[in-house]
């Protein structure tokens, strides 16, 4: 069964929260559902939290909240990049940044194979962001040190941004491998077959793996492979597309309240 843990049920976008979109009707409904609603059935069976050996964290958006808004950064540099790249105005960029995301799983992923882009110089140039807006984190810490298993990050960014993330909020101490885009080969989530290189180059055991991410669909093939998978909800609306799906275990919008009650049932 899908597990709900929530300390703030998301409510309407607010400026006091960060919460910079409204979601589009086809998602209000997972998004506003209460955590007492009966949830569907998964279709594969989650391994128990308790005997979870490895734990796989994405980076950006999960670690730190969505509301810290360091995306939006990001997203403006992708922006600047691909118009000077392809001389292109900027709101013409922004919509083929958007057009490749949702495409091909990474904006990179689509300037490489359709403009033979080298990824090195871009993500480079994304990554170089302010991150003030990310302060340290003492409970996500305490969290992680409560936490059984090994851990480590998995994501499309690349391992100099997770350092500097993890820097940032004080728990790189904690991981013990940075799965990013170069160890993939420049193949984002949800791409299977990156899943399946993970496993292999990590020495996981998908039954007793979790895998946390915010963005929904990049939870189907971890859910595939067998592991137990928590999707952490925000008020992005490319986010929650496909969560009403099961390969979704457990939902929270707080992950830190959430590694809190499950260090507690350990």
């Amino acid at each position: 069964m899908i597990s709900y843990f929530t300390r703030n049920m998301i409510g309407p976008a607010t400026p006091e929260r960060g919460l910079q979109h409204r979601l589009a009707d086809s998602t209000n409904d997972i998004m506003a559902r209460p955590t007492t609603s009966p949830a569907p059935a998964a279709s594969r069976r989650p391994g128990s939290l308790k005997n979870a050996e490895a734990w796989v964290f994405d980076l950006d958006n999960t670690l730190y909240p969505a509301s810290s808004n360091l995306f939006a950064q990001i997203d403006e540099r992708m922006r600047s990049y691909i118009a000077d790249f392809l001389g292109l105005e900027l709101d013409e960029a922004e919509r083929l940044q958007k057009r490749y995301f949702r495409q091909y799983g990474t904006t990179l992923r689509g300037l490489m194979n359709r403009h033979g882009m080298d990824p090195r110089p871009f993500l480079d140039h994304v990554h170089a962001v302010d991150l003030s807006p990310v302060p340290p984190d003492p409970a996500l810490e305490a969290a992680l040190a409560r936490l059984r298993g090994r851990k480590l990050i998995f994501t499309n960014a690349t391992a100099d941004h997770a350092e500097n993330i993890m820097a940032r909020l004080g728990v790189g101490h904690h991981f013990e491998a940075i799965f990013d885009i170069v160890a993939a080969g420049y193949l984002p989530k949800p791409e299977p077959k990156v899943y399946r290189t993970l496993v292999k180059r990590h020495r996981l055991d998908p039954p007793k793996t979790v895998m946390i991410e915010d963005i929904s669909r990049n939870l189907e093939p971890a859910a595939a492979l067998g592991m137990t998978t928590v999707w952490v909800r925000s008020a992005n609306p490319w986010a929650a597309e496909g969560a009403e799906g099961d390969h979704i275990h457990h939902v929270t919008d707080d992950m830190v309240a959430w590694l809190e009650e499950t260090s507690r049932q350990d």
